[in-house]
């Protein structure tokens, strides 16, 4: 040790020592540190605005554990730095993720400790009083970047919440304004809700139960419109906007010429997760600012059908499949449409199993065109039966059926998508 330094015989004064040799070097050493973590943290590199700020972190860190080092300042008399809590909210603004912040305070631990290190052979410190000192640098700096860590994360994880609540907010204004047909500026909306408005659409409505939905349906709605998209074979994000607790509205960015399968979507949402599953409202492919609109009214038409049938093993309902469009339009006067029904089909209105197994032939029959044959083959059975299961109709209902075929028709048809709510029960 040097002739001047004789004096010095405990690793406390040593710690002194250190912290008061790197002072004078706060610009140099932080300089460093803020060249070293935006290298080797990925989500900063190219971001100027944001490695300046860092830099002002990290100075205000340094300053704050020297000085603490240096006059025995306790952790409950330090004040964070304020570029340090500005720092964390701009990571949330950006969407960067906590593992960055909190990856950057341990990275900066770790290279101020080899500034610490050297600085002790630069002082010619004895070995042992070197060791001591180094353990006692090693649990203060650890001391306050668990200390600071903390507190960022708080601000971090406050910040977040509040941007992504402002930032859904602001989608959701502009949705709102798309849905309700309101002008807006096409490239302003697009930058702010983050999805392509000239393009073709398939819009969805999704929604669970509110019995058993205790899990995070914002995230639950993400996975199941990711497994849509997948089928529909969508090269770009879905847009997302939670309407209410238990419901989203989605836009899918489907490609031109895109078939959609309501089938295939039903088995793809069956894997995505654990129940409960959302159910799926779906209208019909558009293009463009008013097509955005159209396909998701026709979402919202055949949601209201959905709901009246309530029936948990159609998991998707498409405003494209044969009755539901004019089906919209009966479900908006339930009870009329009801009444009507039951006047229209007599006996064959009955909310039974027989009932409904001639229903059902008399709708698929209508659908294929009266075609006896064709309605065999959609329905794998014999001509014969066929034959034999329309003349029980006609029984059943008092007359033939090209008596008043139309009106028939159309009741058949509210009785399969609207169910027990347009039949007799009695």
């Amino acid at each position: 040790m040097g002739e001047g330094r004789s004096q010095r015989v405990s690793s406390e004064a040593l710690v002194v020592d250190v912290a008061a040799h790197l002072t004078p070097r706060l610009s140099e050493l932080s300089e460093g540190l803020r060249d070293r973590l935006s290298q080797q943290i990925e989500e900063l590199q190219g971001d100027a605005p944001l490695v300046n700020l860092l830099y002002a972190s990290i100075q205000g860190n340094i300053e704050n554990i020297l000085s603490s080092l240096q006059h025995g300042i306790s952790l409950e008399d330090i004040e964070p730095p304020s570029a340090a809590y500005e720092y964390a909210r701009r990571l949330a603004q950006r969407g960067v993720p906590a593992s960055a912040l909190v990856r950057a305070y341990r990275l900066g631990q770790q290279n101020l400790l080899e500034y610490v290190f050297e600085a002790c052979e630069q002082l010619e410190a004895d070995p042992t009083l070197r060791a001591d000192a180094y353990r006692t640098v090693v649990y203060q700096t650890f001391d306050y970047i668990d200390w600071i860590s903390q507190g960022v994360n708080a601000v971090y994880e406050a910040e977040r919440e509040r941007w992504l609540a402002e930032r859904s907010s602001a989608r959701s204004g502009r949705v709102e304004d798309l849905v309700a047909g309101r002008s807006v500026d096409v490239d302003a909306a697009e930058a702010v809700i983050g999805y392509r408005l000239r393009a073709p659409h398939l819009a969805a409505v999704l929604w669970v139960h509110g019995t058993g939905a205790q899990q995070d349906q914002l995230s639950r709605f993400t996975r199941a419109a990711g497994a849509i998209a997948a089928e529909l074979g969508c090269q770009r994000a879905p847009l997302v906007i939670t309407h209410d607790r238990v419901t989203a509205w989605v836009w899918f960015p489907v490609p031109e010429g895109c078939q959609v399968d309501v089938d295939r979507i039903r088995a793809a949402l069956v894997d995505v997760d654990r129940p409960p599953t959302p159910a799926v409202a779906l209208g019909r492919i558009h293009s463009g600012v008013s097509g955005f609109r159209t396909s998701h009214l026709q979402a919202v038409r055949a949601q209201q059908v959905a709901t009246v049938h309530d029936d948990d093993l159609k998991l998707v309902t498409s405003f494209d499949e044969p009755g539901l469009r004019v089906t919209t339009l009966l479900v908006r006067d339930l009870e009329t449409t009801a009444a009507w029904v039951q006047e229209t089909l007599g006996d064959l209105a009955a909310d039974g199993e027989q009932q409904a197994r001639l229903r059902h032939t008399l709708q698929q029959f209508f659908q294929h065109g009266g075609s006896y044959t064709a309605t065999a083959d959609a329905m794998l059975m014999h001509k014969n039966s066929v034959k034999y299961r329309l003349a029980a109709a006609e029984k059943v209902l008092g007359r033939s059926i090209a008596s008043d075929r139309q009106s028939i028709e159309l009741a058949v048809t509210a009785c399969h998508w609207l169910g027990s709510s347009v039949l007799n029960g009695d």
